[in-house]
């Protein structure tokens, strides 16, 4: 069957970096759906994004789908036929709607007994059509954060579309968006190649726009920035400050990326580097670039979409938009620290932190009381309590200086700055800096106790505050980003190892916010909420660990809860060593028998040894009472290994007891006594993990 390569083009106005990649990838995955139910077969799928255009070129795409043949059922057999084995009217009926004759049907075994069935066939749809369809459909699909309307036209789009290609081979695709029909000729670089370009062959598209001043593939294109842009720091006697995030949106600015060095006043370098460095990029987009040492140099690179013609004009133009701003940052920084950072406490009481939770001065005495608490918890007292109650007091005054409120990105940053220069021990100045972290997914954590309980403590007052208010996230709405909250605290908990219970954190949280949720109407009580509060710990708790230890033995550990998560981590991690080395399979196997013998009483009680009149019941209950104050010991010094080893000891005893006592004797006070004493044991398995849930192959 002939193939072709098939090119879906939209053309638009620039469009936002950030919309580009993700409407990229719903193109794609919009075709690949679409062209699976439609039979349509193809080869390759390239994806390409500029801030001008998106496009799918779809390798080997046949000349018409694949043709069907489906069972579709009738009536049943005593319906369709007649007792003398004739077509009733209702098989007559079936076959007419399916364009056969009674004679064609099939009889079929079914789960409901014998029917009879029609095979239907769908031959293949032209490709010309198919791909008509699917390139409308996927254009008008798209969904953006933002769209907007033009002309007349009642169809919105993230920008303006000003021009639609599609073809297969060398036919035309028709379709039509809002008042754009599509062509075949496509468009290159806005100024260095501004109009169309006639594609002989679909194939050679990103050839084509290459010679159009148009670097079409993502990858491709960021990857000749960074080239460039390394290359120019390395001649103007630097290296380039390495920023993913910062690459990824300047690639998406531009088509053809030409880099051009900049500089700024030397006297701006006794500013706080993280001014310097977010000033360029958040604002400017620009690159900065550091010596040998990683100290900023007083130079940038900035990316034009275009190359220019007289270079040093433009750098100078470059470097005067960059020296105002800094001009800006660096009034703000003088007049910031004429007064103390303590000075500004008093402010905070009017500033709103999130309607119906008060004002950051009520939020900063919960920080201070929550985090004092974790520090108790944790058996720190001293200097790290006296430091955690100054840091946060002061952690969110840095909102009301005029640094933070022209960037606001440099909270922390400018709150430590401000901290020090106001005479401010190290210690509460870090840790004023390190409750912002992480800032990102991957970001660094808190290194002092000082930053990590306070960052811990600032963000389950968001959780715990929001989700009071009924405020959680929702599918992917995530305003508060409370799901990065939460992650923070599970990852800066077992970086420190810290062994306080997460679940006493939380009903201390709640407790200091109760008073806020008086006249909250839909506030749905303190114990509603930590349920769901601890929920949210869990599952995100199962997203960082279900793809290193699988599903089900993560599952079993973070079901027994939230008590010491350091400690939860080392179990998880010694039940995945004794999986590996099939040692597990033992262990599973009592617990799950136990569980359920265990299950015929509610209650646990004492063991009454002289209601033990089997010798293997004797026998079972002198081997637990031998272990018991090894076990508890292995317990307390955390040696999971001898404990699980000791479990293990006891799989003789018990396969005896099973074997030779009748648990579920008639004498009832002999029956609970053998049903507490399994009970007794099955404890000693369940706070290590819940086994049942755990899934041994064999």
């Amino acid at each position: 069957m002939k193939t072709n390569h098939a090119l879906l083009e939209i053309g638009f106005e620039e469009m936002p970096a950030s919309f580009l990649l993700p409407a990229l990838e719903a193109l794609s995955e919009g075709f690949l759906r679409e062209a699976c139910e439609a039979k349509l077969l193809h080869g390759q799928v390239e994806k390409f994004a500029t801030p001008r255009r998106l496009a799918l070129l779809i390798g080997e795409v046949r000349e018409a789908s694949e043709s069907t043949v489906t069972q579709v059922l009738g009536p049943s057999v005593k319906v369709a036929y007649d007792a003398e084995g004739k077509p009733t009217k209702a098989a007559s009926k079936f076959a007419q709607s399916h364009h056969l004759e009674a004679e064609q049907l099939q009889r079929v075994q079914t789960p409901k007994g014998e029917y009879i069935a029609a095979e239907v066939r769908q031959e293949g749809q032209p490709v010309v059509p198919l791909l008509s369809a699917i390139f409308n459909k996927l254009t008008h699909e798209l969904r953006f954060r933002k769209s907007m309307r033009w002309a007349d036209t009642r169809f919105s789009f993230a920008r303006p579309i000003h021009w639609l290609v599609g073809r297969w081979g060398k036919e035309p695709i028709p379709f039509l968006f809002a008042d754009v029909h599509s062509g075949t000729c496509s468009y290159g670089h806005r100024f260095l190649h501004p109009g169309p370009i006639e594609l002989p062959e679909v194939a050679d598209y990103e050839k084509a726009l290459l010679e159009a001043s148009v670097v079409a593939r993502f990858e491709t294109r960021k990857e000749k920035m960074l080239r460039a842009l390394r290359g120019a720091a390395k001649a103007a006697g630097g290296e380039l400050l390495e920023d993913e995030a910062l690459a990824e949106e300047v690639a998406n600015l531009v088509e053809w990326p030409t880099p051009i060095l900049g500089g700024f006043k030397d006297s701006y370098l006794d500013l706080p580097p993280e001014v310097l460095i977010t000033e360029m990029k958040q604002h400017q987009r620009y690159f900065a670039l550091v010596d040998e040492q990683k100290r900023l140099l007083p130079k940038f690179l900035a990316v034009s979409n275009t190359p220019v013609k007289d270079v040093s004009l433009s750098a100078k133009g470059y470097s005067r938009v960059l020296n105002a701003r800094l001009a800006d940052a660096r009034f703000f920084f003088d007049e910031d620290r004429r007064k103390p950072l303590a000075s500004r406490l008093p402010m905070l009481e009017r500033v709103i932190w999130v309607h119906s939770l008060g004002s950051y001065a009520e939020k900063t005495e919960r920080l201070r009381q929550l985090s004092c608490f974790l520090a108790r918890e944790q058996g720190l007292g001293g200097r790290v309590v006296a430091d955690l109650e100054r840091a946060a007091e002061l952690c969110k005054a840095d909102l009301l200086t005029g640094m933070v409120g022209e960037f606001p990105e440099l909270q922390g940053v400018m709150g430590r700055e401000y901290a020090l220069h106001s005479g401010e021990s190290r210690e509460v100045a870090d840790a004023i800096f390190e409750h912002h972290l992480p800032r990102s997914a991957q970001g660094p954590l808190p290194d002092s106790d000082t930053g990590a309980l306070l960052s811990i403590a600032d963000k389950l007052d968001n959780l715990c505050g929001l989700f009071g208010i009924g405020k959680p996230p929702t599918g992917a709405a995530d305003p508060f980003a409370l799901r990065r909250a939460c992650l923070a605290i599970l990852n800066i908990c077992l970086k420190k190892a810290y062994s306080f219970s997460l679940q006493k954190a939380v009903q201390t949280s709640l407790g200091l916010l109760e008073s806020k949720w008086e006249s909250f109407p839909g506030f749905k009580g303190k114990a509603v909420i930590e349920k769901q509060v601890l929920a949210f710990f869990e599952n995100r708790l199962r997203v960082l660990w279900a793809e290193s230890f699988g599903a089900d033995l993560m599952d079993s550990v973070v079901s027994t809860g939230l008590e010491d998560l350091s400690w939860a981590r080392e179990r998880l991690q010694g039940l995945h060593a004794w999986m590996q080395s099939g040692e597990l399979a033992v262990l599973v196997g009592l617990s799950k028998r136990l569980g359920n013998l265990a299950k015929q009483t509610q209650e646990a009680g004492p063991v009454d040894s002289a209601l033990l009149r089997e010798e293997a019941e004797r026998v079972l209950w002198q081997a637990c009472c031998t272990l018991e104050k090894r076990l508890e010991d292995s317990w307390r010094q955390r040696k999971l290994s001898a404990y699980l080893s000791d479990l293990s000891a006891l799989k003789l005893p018990l396969e005896r007891f099973f074997e030779e006592v009748l648990i579920m004797a008639p004498q009832a006070e002999i029956r609970t006594n053998r049903i507490h004493m399994l009970k007794h044991i099955l404890a000693w398995f369940t706070r290590v993990a819940d086994f049942s849930r755990i899934q041994i192959e064999h």
